[in-house]
């Protein structure tokens, strides 16, 4: 008589994989933090912006542009880790993740949209770019699905090895490996994913070790909950900010530093953000 009447799961998606392949343990140097963010501005500049353009803008299209000053003014979390030494990365990617189904198996499944250079971009252009590429990903035209779909047929046994080989070469060593079919910087410097999307309103990611990322976002949904404005309790819009970082290139001080300048932008979206006519 086994221990436990166990069956076997036989789909799994290119996502689940790979997890399984990322983490061997619960050995790591994560911390996690979270800010509460005002955003009855951000909701009207959101609109304004729509009215104004005819483009569907949303609060993640905000946030590759407002996570961008946060590394601008913070480059050292713009990093990764390479030889235990800290290495700063010259430009900035903000990946978004893309929830999508395994069109053979119908498994929920995750991909991603990596928005370069976002600070030098209009809001327009960014959800033009964001747009086309989410389109690429669920069609499965991107080039990150290729790899993906090289990865589907890795062994279970080798997927650890699989992954942490695939991260010496693309970042210890720094190959280009496009001509094995695997993206160029497919990660980008931050990643972000909008829980609020699935209702949720407050979650904290794990760090993904191969990508070598150190700074996790979870954009919760917004809520409206009373705050103190002027000594008075108002009613307003809030959403939650979860974020987790590596403390081997992070620490508070960096963090006190990117959450002050996420709120300033969030909260003063006619301050920072593209001027509208």
């Amino acid at each position: 008589m086994p221990n436990l009447r166990l069956k076997k799961k036989k789909k799994l998606s290119a996502f689940r994989k790979m997890a399984i392949g990322t983490w061997q343990n619960a050995y790591d140097p994560q911390v996690y933090g979270s800010l509460t963010l005002r955003m009855d501005e951000a909701l009207r500049y959101l609109e304004a912006f729509r009215q104004q353009t005819g483009k569907k803008l949303t609060l993640s299209h905000m946030m590759a542009k407002a996570a961008a000053a946060v590394l601008e003014k913070m480059p050292d979390a713009n990093a990764i880790l390479r030889w235990n030494r800290i290495y700063l990365r010259q430009d900035i990617g903000v990946f978004f993740q893309v929830a999508m189904s395994d069109p053979r198996t119908g498994e929920i499944d995750l991909s991603g949209a990596t928005i370069f250079q976002p600070e030098q971009k209009t809001l327009a252009t960014i959800v033009d770019e964001f747009a086309e590429k989410v389109d690429k990903v669920r069609a499965g035209r991107d080039r990150k699905e290729g790899s993906r779909s090289l990865f589907k047929r890795i062994p279970f046994f080798f997927l650890n090895r699989a992954l942490k080989i695939m991260s010496f070469l693309s970042y210890t060593l720094n190959l280009n490996l496009r001509w094995a079919g695997v993206p160029r910087d497919p990660f980008g410097s931050i990643m972000i994913t909008n829980i609020g999307s699935l209702g949720l309103d407050e979650a904290y990611v794990p760090l993904v070790p191969y990508s070598r990322v150190p700074l996790l976002i979870a954009m919760g949904a917004v809520d409206e909950a009373p705050v103190v404005q002027d000594g008075t309790i108002v009613p307003a819009k809030v959403m939650k900010i979860c974020a987790t970082f590596d403390h081997r290139i992070l620490d508070g001080a960096h963090a006190a530093v990117m959450a002050r300048t996420l709120k300033e932008w969030m909260e003063k979206p006619f301050d920072h953000f593209d001027p509208l006519p």
